[in-house]
């Protein structure tokens, strides 16, 4: 993959297309990267209006798209807007990878690219696209999709995830891993983590009796302690303590002690070389089966895959 192509339409997203310049349109040949050719292909190679902001001159009409390894659509502000019967033949046309960003996935709808294909888009717009799409398989809950020539991927940040993993797919790990630090962003997510995580529970303690017993917890979160343990030491009775900890913090107790020992899961994921087992152990989670079961269900991956993706170099 040396010749990539941006397809830009009407409303074409600028942070999509900013995302692949950074990715392809910038020479690192000083880091080992390859140089690529990015070309901007455009109906009558025309200047482009973006969304939310500014023009964008096309280098390329849209038979630059037919000499490309790779076409990337970006999302448009409306992604039910009308595609030219033009563009959608060209699609159909390209025997090639081709790629839907966020919202970019529609157009690959529209010229039926996703039929008996797996594809995702940005959360909100799940439920148009399986309307848009009556024939594809939309996964609902993940960074990206891939289905061989054809990829989606969530928005924003899913984005950014789609382009490294085809930069990986092509040119190697390392090559992605650089472009991924010159971005200052983690070198790779799987496919399959969620697209979003619930917010973390907040710490928001407003009794001086609450937090002594928080920061007496947090520093025994490895030990098998549980609510009733919170209960004594703050010397309330289990009842009235589970109604105090919400008023203090936003949470039940046994929801706040889950949530806190997967977060020390997750430090010792990216600041150690623990085996995942001992991982569980000093988390307070258990066992390795337990690790597994809660990282999937507070963020949609698991141990393994999070550790290759925030790795902290020491």
């Amino acid at each position: 993959m040396r010749t990539v192509g941006v397809l830009l339409l009407p409303g074409s997203r600028i942070f999509d297309v900013s995302v692949v310049s950074e990715v392809w349109g910038i020479d690192r040949t000083d880091s080992a990267v390859p140089l690529f050719e990015l070309r901007l292909c455009a109906p009558d190679r025309a200047t482009t209006r973006l969304a939310p902001i500014g023009d964008l001159a096309a280098t390329h009409g849209l038979d630059g798209l037919a000499g490309c390894d790779l076409v990337l659509v970006p999302g448009r502000g409306d992604p039910l807007a009308p595609v030219p019967s033009a563009v959608l033949d060209a699609l159909r046309g390209f025997t090639g990878t081709v790629a839907g960003l966020c919202s970019g996935s529609f157009v690959l709808a529209a010229a039926g690219l996703l039929d008996g294909r797996s594809a995702t888009t940005h959360w909100r717009m799940l439920d148009e696209l399986t309307a848009a799409a009556p024939r594809a398989v939309v996964r609902r809950d993940v960074l990206f999709t891939s289905d061989d020539p054809v990829y989606t991927s969530a928005g924003v940040l899913g984005c950014a995830d789609l382009c490294l993993h085809l930069v990986r797919r092509d040119h190697g790990a390392e090559v992605a891993a650089t472009i991924a630090r010159r971005m200052v962003m983690p070198p790779v997510r799987e496919g399959d983590q969620r697209q979003y995580a619930e917010a973390p529970v907040p710490r928001r303690v407003v009794k001086a009796g609450m937090a002594s017993t928080v920061d007496w917890a947090v520093s025994r979160l490895a030990e098998p302690i549980g609510v009733g343990d919170l209960a004594e030491h703050s010397g309330l009775s289990e009842r009235t303590f589970h109604r105090a900890f919400v008023e203090a913090t936003g949470s039940t107790p046994g929801r706040w002690l889950q949530v806190q020992r997967v977060r020390l899961a997750q430090r010792l994921l990216e600041t150690t070389d623990l085996p995942v087992d001992r991982v569980a152990e000093r988390s307070g989670l258990g066992t390795s089966a337990n690790l597994r079961r809660r990282l999937r269900a507070e963020l949609g991956v698991g141990p393994d895959a999070y550790r290759r993706t925030f790795r902290v170099a020491v």
